[in-house]
């Protein structure tokens, strides 16, 4: 199981942050038939918030919509949630492993990130820097931390930023097998939270991969 631990820049705060490590089976152990009559449940839940939807009554106190707002950013999780709900765009397929992120993310309005354990090198560090610090992005793009914002490296490189998202590096990809899920937090959050959508995803992956190894923590 990879291993995340937070730095002092994280003293005097109360930023819970939880993970979750699976290790899949090959995918013919995969059930996606089951996982597909899943997806058409949640996503029916999903849909009610259709009729009579108000960005503010959902999202203005919610804590990680204040968050980017903060840093003068969109919540990319409400861009997601309204680009399914308002502008009729499909729910994303082709990888379950990414949708079953995706799912949760829709049902809870939280953020999370994904990354391939198998390409991280040693342990990951939380940290909360001062200044912006480049890094590679997603597909190669120049990116950066923000001060103040959650950060993480490995022994190598930052592998990511609360707000600017995943490195190239650790990045999932079509080939993924063992990955870990981050649920991501704001300071004062209770980590009650976390543990909640933590059972909700893994009750996604034991749909999806009964056989899937899961292992999961919160650092309070």
């Amino acid at each position: 199981m990879v291993v995340f631990k937070k730095d002092a820049s994280f003293d005097g705060t109360s930023i819970p942050y939880g993970y979750i490590d699976v290790a899949y089976p090959p995918a013919d152990e995969w059930d996606l038939e089951a996982f597909e009559e899943l997806k058409k449940t949640e996503l029916a839940k999903v849909d009610a918030l259709r009729e009579g939807y108000d960005r503010h009554a959902l999202f203005d106190d919610n804590p990680f919509y204040r968050y980017f707002k903060k840093f003068k950013k969109s919540y990319p999780v409400m861009m997601q949630l309204e680009s399914y709900l308002l502008k009729g765009r499909p729910f994303p397929t082709g990888n379950p492993i990414n949708e079953v992120c995706f799912l949760t993310e829709l049902r809870t309005q939280a953020l999370m990130g994904t990354h391939d354990v198998d390409q991280i090198h040693g342990d990951v560090v939380l940290f909360r820097s001062e200044e912006k610090i480049p890094y590679s992005g997603m597909g190669g793009r120049d990116v950066h931390i923000y001060p103040g914002d959650v950060s993480a490296k490995d022994d190598d490189a930052i592998i990511l930023s609360m707000i600017a998202g995943a490195d190239d590096r650790t990045c999932i990809h079509e080939d993924t097998t063992h990955i870990v899920y981050l649920f991501f937090a704001t300071d004062g959050m209770d980590p009650d939270y976390i543990r909640a959508n933590q059972d909700l995803m893994i009750s996604y992956l034991k749909v999806l991969a009964p056989t899937a190894v899961i292992e999961r923590n919160i650092l309070a």
